[in-house]
C-alpha cells in the first residue's frame, strides 16, 4: 500500500502523534484533517514514529496486535487487526506500579503473551511454525492510551497512533506451548478486587497463534520479517478496561497463574 499524502505531512503528523504520547495530550484525527488519511497513511505514520523512538534510544523488543477479538472488534466498531510495536521502557514490573501521569485515558485487557527464540525462520507460514518457535506463552496485561479525544477514532487513526500503545506488564506462571491448549484458556479480570471481565483465550481469533500467523505475513508484506527473541502481545480477549490512580488490576489465568499492576497519578 502506498500512502496518499506526501512525506512532510506524514512527517508533521508522526511528530503531533510523538508530542501527545510523550505529554499525555490529545490530538485531533488525522482522518478529521486530511480527508483521504486512509490505512496506508496510518502505518507510514507509524513507521516514522518507530524512527522517532530510535533515535531517541528506545529499543524495539517486540509487537502487539490490537483488535483481534470479537467483543474489542464489536467495541471499536472495525473488523480489521491492526499491528504495532513495543519498546522495552513500555514495560511495567508483574506487581509494580504504572503511573497514569502522562496517560489521557488509560484502558487495561488481558492477553496472552508469546516470547519467540532467538533463532526463527524468516516466515511463519502456519500455526504450527509459530508455536515450533516459540520459547515461552505467559500471561499479560495490556494498558493502552488512546491519545484522541473522547477514545473514539477509526482505524487509520489508532493505527497512527501506534496502535494505543502503552505500557504492558508479563507475569504469572510462563508455559512451553505444549503445557497449554491455546484455546481455552480461562481469564478473569478484577478491578479493585471486583471482577470486572471473563474470557477465553479463544476469543482472540479462536487461537491466539493466529495473531502471530497474521503478523508475519503482514511483516513478510512490508518486506520486513519477525526478529527472533521478540515479545507479541496478541490482542485482548475482552472489552478494555478503563482504569485511573488508585486502581488495582489482576488478570487471572487459568493454570497459568496472575498478573497483577496498580496504578498512581505520580512517578
Amino acid at each position: 500500500m502506498t500512502a496518499s499524502l506526501n512525506t512532510e505531512q506524514l512527517s508533521a503528523i508522526a511528530r503531533l502523534v510523538d508530542e501527545a504520547q510523550a505529554s499525555g495530550q490529545s490530538l485531533p484525527l488525522p482522518t478529521a484533517q486530511h480527508k483521504n488519511f486512509d490505512i496506508a497513511c496510518g502505518y507510514a505514520v507509524q513507521d516514522l514514529l518507530r524512527e522517532r523512538w530510535r533515535a531517541r534510544g528506545r529499543r524495539l523488543v517486540g509487537y502487539k496486535a490490537g483488535l483481534t477479538s470479537r467483543a474489542k472488534m464489536a467495541q471499536m466498531k472495525v473488523d480489521v487487526p491492526t499491528f504495532g510495536f513495543i519498546t522495552a521502557d513500555m514495560a511495567v514490573p508483574d506487581g509494580g506500579i504504572c503511573s497514569t501521569k502522562l496517560l489521557s485515558r488509560p484502558r487495561v485487557e488481558p492477553e496472552i503473551a508469546f516470547l519467540l527464540k532467538p533463532d526463527i525462520p524468516p516466515l511463519l507460514q502456519t500455526e504450527a511454525d509459530v508455536l515450533a518457535a516459540t520459547a515461552f506463552i505467559t500471561p499479560a496485561i495490556e494498558i493502552i492510551d488512546s491519545r484522541y479525544s473522547d477514545y473514539k477514532f477509526d482505524l487509520p487513526s489508532v493505527v497512527a497512533d501506534n496502535s494505543s500503545s502503552a505500557h504492558y506488564v508479563i507475569g504469572g506462571c510462563p508455559r512451553r506451548p505444549d503445557q497449554v491448549d491455546l484455546r481455552t484458556i480461562g481469564i478473569v479480570v478484577l478491578q479493585n478486587g471486583e471482577i470486572v471481565g471473563e474470557a477465553a483465550s479463544g476469543a482472540v481469533l479462536g487461537n491466539p497463534v493466529r495473531t502471530i500467523v497474521m503478523l508475519s505475513n503482514w511483516l513478510a508484506d512490508r518486506g520486513e520479517a519477525m526478529a527472533g527473541g521478540s515479545l507479541i502481545l496478541t490482542g485482548g480477549a475482552c472489552e478494555a478496561r478503563q482504569v485511573s490512580a488508585g486502581d488495582s488490576v489482576c488478570a487471572r489465568f487459568q493454570g497459568m497463574g496472575d498478573v497483577i499492576v496498580r496504578f498512581a497519578g505520580e512517578d
